[in-house]
């Protein structure tokens, strides 16, 4: 945590001062998705910028058509290929106070940036396809279509609905539960479980 904190810029926007308590808890959230990863602390980045509260970025999206619009969209946090990662403190303070909700931004944009490192998704679907990667990618394909047919039909979903968005949000949203909620995602998605334990190298649901 330590190495994190010294080799990560932080930089506050929005009117918010940068403290150690904003480094500190940033960094204990972050560095728990890679307590027992080999290799460096997030090395492809170099800044994590703070907004007090909620932000305002802009959004693409597509049509059937393919046509692109872009607008303004309130945001949390969010997670750039280039080395960046922004999060709103307010939220990250909330997450922190409610462990067991399903909900962590810090998670969920730095579960993005393991993506970007490991290249584990593109915006079709689940990268690794080596033999002996097969069921990891069989298992995530699996378990994103099911999301994407139980929201489509207006069902509960235990994971967050937003994980339909698409691969990416799929993974993120996954890590969240697997950290937050780690007992009823192993019981409700038991090979998505084993596969992110196998990804993130720990078994959460023994702490519980």
């Amino acid at each position: 945590m330590q190495v994190f904190v010294a080799e990560k810029s932080f930089e506050g926007c929005g009117g918010i001062r940068v403290t150690d308590e904003i480094k500190v808890t940033v960094a204990a959230l972050a560095c728990l998705l890679i307590l027992h990863r080999p290799g460096d602390y997030y090395p492809h980045l170099s800044s994590i910028v703070i907004y007090p509260d909620e932000y305002v970025g802009q959004r693409q999206r597509w049509d059937e058509g393919g046509v692109v619009t872009e607008g303004p969209e309130p945001r949390v946090g969010e997670s750039w290929e280039l080395g960046t990662v922004v999060l709103s403190w307010k939220d990250v303070v909330l997450d922190a106070q409610s462990p067991d909700d399903g909900f962590n931004v810090v998670f969920h944009e730095f579960a993005h940036q393991l993506d970007h490192e490991d290249r584990l998704t593109d915006y079709d679907g689940f990268l690794p396809n080596e033999p002996e990667q097969s069921p990891w990618r069989e298992i995530l394909e699996q378990e994103y279509r099911r999301l994407i047919d139980d929201d489509e039909a207006g069902r509960w979903t235990f994971l967050d609905p937003y994980g339909a968005e698409s691969p990416a949000e799929f993974f993120a949203v996954a890590t969240e539960s697997f950290f937050e909620m780690p007992g009823e995602l192993k019981a409700r998605h038991p090979g998505l479980y084993k596969l992110l334990r196998s990804y993130y190298r720990q078994d959460p649901a023994v702490w519980e």
